[in-house]
């Protein structure tokens, strides 16, 4: 009922930039928040960073000053500006975004992405 889309990881060297791109669609209703997580190999998967509708942001200590999360309401789309990347930020990220979904039912959902592949090498 709602789909995740991601976009924008790579291959980077230590020190650079990517810009992750999450688009949401399908029968939404609303959104109350988005955010962006990851997972390294033979870790948990870990909250990066996430907005709620209100424009309230919280970051994990790891990203904080370097990583910057925003949303386009209008396209139903997160962003994760993430520069001065670290060896240690490699991870599969992972969009999630809860709200509620269109029709009578009123039904909240909460939905995963695929997945984007960071790599950052030193």
């Amino acid at each position: 009922q709602v789909q995740l889309v991601e976009s924008g990881g790579g291959l980077v060297q230590a020190g650079g930039s990517l810009r992750l791109s999450c688009v949401a669609s399908g029968d939404i209703f609303s959104i109350s928040a988005m955010g962006w997580y990851r997972q390294a190999p033979g870790k948990q998967r870990e909250l990066v960073a996430r907005i709620t509708s209100g424009g309230s942001t919280n970051y994990a200590d790891s990203a904080k000053g370097r990583f910057t999360i925003s949303v386009d309401n209008a396209k139903n789309t997160v962003y994760l500006q993430m520069n001065s990347l670290k060896p240690e930020d490699t991870a599969v990220y992972y969009c999630n975004v809860g709200g509620m979904l269109s029709g009578l039912s009123s039904r909240a959902f909460g939905s995963w992405g695929q997945g984007t592949q960071v790599t950052v090498s030193s």
